[in-house]
């Protein structure tokens, strides 16, 4: 059982940043980083659907949604089995819960975080 512990949000002004930390147990990334794709999504209040916000495969190829890009980086520091989410130019849309996936590549079993959340200000 792989657990993933979020950290980093918090209250913050729009126009602002914000670094999310997401850190997976059993040493995988470490162990075997071609093994997992890490993502960040988000649920936003109200709404019942997650959506991804960024992706990062163990080449370290990106994939971010429209609403994100530009203002979004993802990244990973395999050796810490860490992955990242910086977040600047906020804005109160972006307000929301942050969670962590770890996918498997081979198996599939997917893997959340408890989520962190994110509020923006006007």
């Amino acid at each position: 059982q792989v657990q993933l512990l979020e950290s980093g949000g918090g209250l913050v002004q729009a126009g602002g940043s914000l670094r999310l930390s997401c850190t997976a147990s059993g040493n995988i990334l470490s162990v075997n980083p071609m093994g997992w794709y890490m993502g960040w999504y988000r649920q936003a209040p109200g709404k019942k659907q997650r959506e991804l916000v960024a992706e990062i495969t163990g080449g370290e190829n990106t994939n971010y949604a429209d609403s994100v890009k530009g203002r979004f980086t993802i990244s990973r520091d395999n050796a810490k089995n860490t992955v990242y989410l910086q977040i600047d130019s906020l804005n109160p849309e972006d307000t929301a819960v942050y969670y962590c996936k770890a996918s498997a590549r081979i198996s599939g079993l997917n893997y959340w975080g408890q989520g962190t959340q994110v509020t923006v200000s006007s």
